[in-house]
């Protein structure tokens, strides 16, 4: 955020989400505020013989719902969550594009694993009945940037685009990249991340990670900072938001729900989660210093929370390291243990509850996880009331990408 010109900022107008535990904010949060675990046995077609028995599916999302005929035909269902979740973000925010400034609104998204489910049925189409039988739109449907593409062609969104691709912690470094374009000009960007990796081509790759759960009891398959950690369940869905200019938004009278206030990224290497403990704090120094807040500032940390016991010991100690003596008290979280890991989804489901946290003075639950083994403030059982004005998100990926983001309560200067 160092190209920020004069008095420009951006902020949050507007939150879609498309989570294993509700579709929408409000369904959400309650289930995320009452710690709610949704985490199950796998029940989409073609998956049941596989090692891998336990994830957080997205339910009750009828996709023909909210998307036209003829854009679902050419995309994956991580797309479609990505769609449904902008869509949620822009009627959230009240926001009503300006059909003669087109080039104001801008589009960033993050992607992990493309779409897998749409590329599977048709490579199946080749196996089984030849070439011809492959659908021209195979060529675009599972390429990372497809949610960018679609969402901005059905919006009418002709400003700066982009798309991240810094494993996991690239939903978290495509709402710093949204806020830098916002930064340099632009009005309004939606940004954010959405996966749908259960499809089963997707996940015969995800078994090539080691720190996947193979955990066949929901309730024991992902238990981050305890002495049962055994790799993390994934999971589908995520989150969009609507970010705009600070001024742009409150002269046409939007609320501001959060600022972005810093951001900082590093990089560790594949599985080496030892040194993710430098990194990640390196990551949250810089982070702090952007948003030029000190560590006893930070009321609340959303964990990465991967659940295998180097991350999670490298990470507590990446705390005490960046945070100091603030870290011996400040709450951790991590709500991700009720819905799974939804690779690059997964921070942007936590900078929504973040943001609704604060708005809602509220500490969200870990489901799943008592008894901690690591020198953590955890958030365990039941929800907190807390006074929350600053919160520190962050998240580490599976090829050694490290990002914290801090946020700042919406009504603060």
């Amino acid at each position: 955020m160092t190209s920020r010109q004069q008095g420009r900022r951006a902020v949050v107008t507007g939150l879609g989400v498309v989570a294993p535990n509700g579709v929408g904010a409000d369904a959400f949060w309650k289930a995320t505020r009452q710690g709610v675990s949704v985490l199950d046995r796998i029940s989409r077609e073609g998956c049941a013989g596989l090692p891998l028995r336990v994830a957080g599916q997205v339910q009750d999302f009828d996709p023909q719902a909210v998307i036209d005929s003829r854009y679902l035909v050419q995309t994956d269902r991580f797309t479609h969550y990505a769609m449904a979740a902008a869509d949620l973000a822009v009627a959230d925010a009240g926001f009503q594009p300006d059909s003669e400034q087109p080039f104001a609104v801008g589009v960033v998204t993050a992607a992990g694993s493309g779409g897998g489910e749409f590329g599977q049925r048709e490579l199946q189409q080749l196996w089984g009945q030849g070439p011809r039988f492959v659908g021209p739109y195979q060529s675009i449907a599972w390429f990372y940037a497809a949610s960018t593409g679609q969402i901005s062609i059905r919006g009418g969104y002709k400003g700066p685009c982009g798309v991240v691709a810094s494993d996991e912690a690239g939903g978290l470094d495509a709402l710093a990249h949204a806020a830098r374009t916002i930064e340099r000009g632009t009005d309004a960007v939606v940004a954010g991340a959405a996966e749908a990796p259960l499809a089963p081509y997707s996940m015969v790759c995800q078994l090539g990670y080691p720190e996947v759960s193979l955990a066949e009891q929901p309730d024991r398959a992902y238990l981050p900072f305890t002495a049962q950690a055994c790799g993390f369940a994934p999971a589908e869905g995520g989150a969009m938001l609507l970010l705009e200019d600070e001024q742009a938004a409150r002269r046409r009278g939007a609320a501001v729900r959060a600022h972005l206030a810093g951001h900082g990224a590093t990089f560790t290497g594949a599985s080496r989660w030892e040194e993710s403990r430098v990194g990640l704090a390196a990551a949250i120094r810089i982070a702090l210093d952007e948003a030029r807040i000190a560590p006893e500032e930070i009321d609340v940390v959303f964990a990465d929370a991967l659940g295998v016991p180097a991350a999670d010991r490298a990470e507590a100690l990446a705390l005490a390291d960046a945070l100091g003596p603030a870290a011996e008290r400040v709450p951790v979280t991590a709500p991700k243990t009720g819905t799974g890991r939804a690779y690059c989804g997964a921070p942007l489901l936590d900078v929504a509850a973040a943001v609704l946290a604060m708005e809602d003075g509220v500490l969200p639950p870990t489901p799943n996880v008592t008894e901690v083994c690591h020198d953590l403030v955890l958030v365990t059982g039941r929800a907190r009331p807390a006074e929350l004005r600053t919160a520190l998100v962050l998240s580490r990926g599976l090829m050694g990408s490290n990002s914290a983001l801090v946020l700042r309560r919406g009504e603060q200067p």
